[in-house]
């Protein structure tokens, strides 16, 4: 079956200070109407400020979260496309996982009679970079990111042609329960065995993103290479997200934090693991984690 990746958790918090925040985009840095709120991005300065490194970690392509980035005015570390790509804001690649060419082609083969529209996504910069075929664009709830991104957008009628190079991901987008029914398909197929399966919700919305990349790939095994290569104790690293796509990385922090507007099933396991829940995106429930987990960081007073 293919692999839902877990990371050993939770984590346990170091008495060291917190030396990496990283953060969710959409429903933790993102308002409702996909801005940052003056209050996240004034309390991220002021832990960069005290020298604490901020990343940035989303399910968005790399395209879709460099202009998040590039509000914040500052030099920043992506994890895009949910873990399967590390990338500096100015776009320089810094690691990447990627899907084998031929499971990529048997995936979108095997699924096109029982799904819509599908793409792919590669490490470019141009036009190429997302490649899809069959996607009604029409629908409200991707309407207007094709209006933003399409620049970096080629239409195919058959995805498998355009498999010159290895993918960093195959998307889906639709409906909640034809995703999760979408989902529950590819994971029988023997070409999906080994890689790596990810639903993000909206349920508010009835719309779904199924996201296939490398295997082992997530936001959390991610996040643990960068760690691990920095020699940054998961004890001294705080993440903040909101959707099933962050669980990996919650559960390998010392300090984790689910967003108020979270989905059910993340808020259950915060309840299971004790971890705090701030407020939701509409009230700079991001702000106000990072205020309350920057305190940490204070050194003790004097004693005489």
């Amino acid at each position: 079956m293919a692999k839902s990746v877990t990371t050993p958790g939770p984590a346990t918090p170091h008495d060291g200070a917190i030396r990496l925040i990283v953060i969710d985009i959409d429903g933790t840095l993102l308002d409702s109407k996909r801005h940052i709120p003056e209050a996240n991005q004034q309390a991220i300065l002021k832990a960069i400020g005290q020298g604490i490194e901020v990343v940035l970690a989303t399910g968005r392509a790399f395209h879709h979260a460099c202009p998040i980035a590039d509000q914040l005015e500052i030099p920043l570390i992506l994890i895009v496309s949910n873990g399967a790509l590390v990338k500096r804001s100015d776009g320089t690649t810094l690691a990447c996982r990627l899907i084998p060419r031929h499971l990529a082609r048997d995936l979108v083969v095997a699924t096109r009679q029982i799904r819509e529209g599908a793409a792919l996504i590669f490490d470019r910069t141009d036009a190429r970079q997302y490649i899809y075929e069959r996607i009604d664009w029409s629908h409200k709830e991707r309407e207007w990111y094709y209006e933003l991104y399409k620049v970096y957008m080629t239409e195919v009628e058959a995805l498998e042609v355009a498999l010159d190079e290895e993918p960093v991901q195959l998307t889906f987008n639709g409906p909640v329960a034809d995703m999760r029914t979408l989902n529950t398909h590819i994971r029988k197929l023997e070409s999906a065995r080994n890689l790596t399966l990810t639903l993000t919700e909206y349920e508010d919305r009835n719309f779904s993103l199924l996201d296939i990349t490398a295997p082992d790939c997530s936001k959390g095994t991610t996040l643990a290479d960068i760690a691990s290569r920095r020699n940054i104790p998961p004890g001294e690293i705080m993440a903040v997200g909101d959707n099933l796509n962050d669980l990996e990385m919650l559960q390998f922090v010392g300090y984790p934090v689910v967003m108020g507007n979270a989905v059910p099933k993340l808020k259950e396991m915060a309840d299971q693991y004790g971890w705090p829940v701030t407020s939701d995106y509409e009230h700079d429930g991001l702000a106000q984690a990072i205020k309350v987990h920057m305190s940490k960081n204070r050194p003790a007073p004097a004693t005489s």
